[in-house]
């Protein structure tokens, strides 16, 4: 489609000038919905953030210190739940890529919002679903659900199950309707080349939402007529195969680690650009390796199966394409460091998380290569060194881009700025304290300590002490950032319309933006992150 032609805007109702519950419950402004889903978010990390310190202190000692074994089996497998699907998956793309898309683009909204509006609800419905079953007896299977323990376990597994296929729903309505407005309500002025990198990195991960998502659906709905109806699809002893689970699961959840990383990816490539004051360097590489990793992303689910008895073949070609992301992330990185080399750099919180950004993901992506080495991953497999690459891949590098972006939009969303200080010293302690807690489990892992386990021998408990330390830093470091952002709220100063001086097309709108997102309709007549000319964006 040509946007310079001109592109049908969706006619919403706002209901920005109104402040009721019953105005948010009904809202159709992207905005909100975004809003409504960062709230959504946020309650689930810190859900799954009291699991994980729960495990931490269990795993003090030893021997039994807080929970039972039972108790311990359940609550690993909550805080994956949680920490996956409720978080992880809509943390970016949900909360801040329906608040700032459709304003990169020009459009006053995207665009289905009705079915906007319901992909929050279905949210919600699955969030509740699974959360019932957590309250129920919890479970005890992982947040793999492998079978075949996952269809006989006792623990409530099956309304955790539907939760999760529930969630899917609201993750392919939001696939769609990201990739619809992309191609059709662009401003005019707003060619292909100048999409913003953010909205790339969202539209690449729409396509996998919208493709590896049903797969997913499918695969926990067969678990659900395994346990409900008895069926023996996964079962060996009535002709079914384990193994054909985890090739679906891995299928989609393989391709799952770059809805989360792919979005981080964009929010750090308009950070690095407001930060360093200058264009990004690479704009087309960037762009074609999003879809690199994306594609790539589709075809090395096998890794993850190194000692399920696959053929040696097959686990070299897995092994082989699992490298290869390497090679599209490192694109990203090298363009990212080229971005602020001789740029004018300006060290405030959003680019800190940046730095802390780069380094757990080239950390976690050489154990990455690491592990897709069928010889080294058959010693890691199922270690504390697997935990720890994961969690310095997903979790580490979701995080830091999500509190990067919550930093960096939270004056364009709210209109109020919060305190430098105290954010730089939160900013210090997340990122010290996600290396103290996870740096320690590479070491356990490689002296053999299982994950999951309820008892270590005693000489790993130094490990353990200093990893759950780790954990404390972190908890502190959030607990801050509640607290601070709660009180600018309520008494931060008011935002100018631009307070990073950024060229981001999202800031040529106010701080919050109109209800329509522009007062009058906005041309982008220069390049994305323009830094040639002396001005600042025109506010419309």
């Amino acid at each position: 489609m040509n946007p310079s032609a001109g592109s049908s805007q969706p006619e919403v109702t706002y209901l920005n000038h109104e402040t009721t519950v019953g105005s948010w419950l009904l809202t159709r402004d992207h905005k909100r919905i975004g809003v409504m889903f960062l709230v959504l978010v946020i309650l689930a990390l810190l859900l799954g953030g009291v699991f994980a310190m729960v495990l931490r202190i269990e795993l003090l000692t030893p021997g039994p210190t807080i929970i039972s074994a039972m108790t311990y089996n359940r609550m690993f497998t909550l805080h994956g739940v949680t920490m996956v699907w409720l978080f992880m998956i809509p943390a970016i793309p949900s909360a801040f890529g329906n608040f700032v898309l459709p304003i990169m683009l020009g459009a006053k909204d995207v665009a289905f919002p009705r079915l906007n509006l319901a992909s929050v609800y279905i949210y919600v419905a699955g969030a509740a679903l699974t959360l019932f079953g957590m309250l129920w007896s919890g479970a005890d299977t992982g947040w793999t659900f492998y079978t075949p323990y996952s269809t006989t376990s006792p623990t409530a597994v099956t309304p955790i199950l539907m939760g999760v296929f529930v969630i899917g729903f609201s993750t392919i309505i939001t696939g769609l309707n990201f990739i619809t407005t992309v191609h059709t309500l662009r401003a005019p002025g707003m060619h292909w080349s100048r999409i913003p990198l953010f909205v790339w990195a969202l539209y690449g991960t729409s396509v996998i939402q919208v493709v590896a998502t049903p797969v997913l659906g499918m695969v926990l709905l067969l678990v659900f007529f395994e346990r409900v109806l008895g069926v023996g699809i996964f079962d060996p002893s009535r002709g079914g195969d384990p193994v054909l689970f985890q090739h679906m699961f891995w299928f989609y959840s393989h391709p799952a680690v770059y809805i989360m990383v792919l979005p981080a990816m964009g929010v750090i490539t308009e950070v690095v650009c407001a930060f360093s004051r200058k264009n990004i360097f690479g704009y087309k590489m960037i762009a074609v390796s999003t879809f690199g990793i994306a594609f790539v992303g589709f075809f090395s689910w096998g890794h993850h199966m190194f000692v399920s008895g696959q053929s040696t073949f097959g686990s070299g070609f897995f092994g082989v394409l699992s490298m290869l992301v390497a090679i599209f992330t490192a694109i990203k990185i090298f363009n990212w460091v080229a971005t602020m080399y001789g740029g004018s750099i300006d060290l405030r919180v959003p680019l800190l998380y940046v730095l802390g950004f780069i380094f757990l993901l080239i950390f976690g992506g050489m154990t990455g290569v690491a592990v897709a080495t069928t010889s080294l991953d058959v010693h890691w497999h199922d270690t504390y060194f697997i935990v720890a690459h994961f969690h310095y891949i997903m979790v580490g590098a979701v995080l830091m881009a999500f509190l990067a972006a919550l930093h960096y939009w939270w004056p364009k969303m709210f209109g109020r700025v919060y305190p430098e200080r105290w954010s730089f010293l939160s900013a210090i302690t997340i990122i010290f304290g996600f290396i103290v807690t996870f740096l320690p489990q590479f070491l356990l892992g490689n002296l053999g300590m299982p994950r999951r386990y309820y008892q270590y021998p005693a000489e790993m408990q130094w490990l353990h002490v200093l990893s759950t330390a780790g954990a404390s830093l972190l908890a502190f470091g959030f607990g801050l950032i509640a607290i601070y952002l709660l009180w600018s709220l309520r008494y931060g100063p008011e935002s100018t319309p631009n307070p990073w001086g950024s060229r981001g097309y999202e800031w040529h709108s106010g701080s919050p933006p109109a209800p329509h997102n522009f007062t009058q309709a906005p041309r982008f007549e220069r390049e994305v992150h323009d830094y040639t000319v002396p001005e600042a964006p025109r506010v419309y």
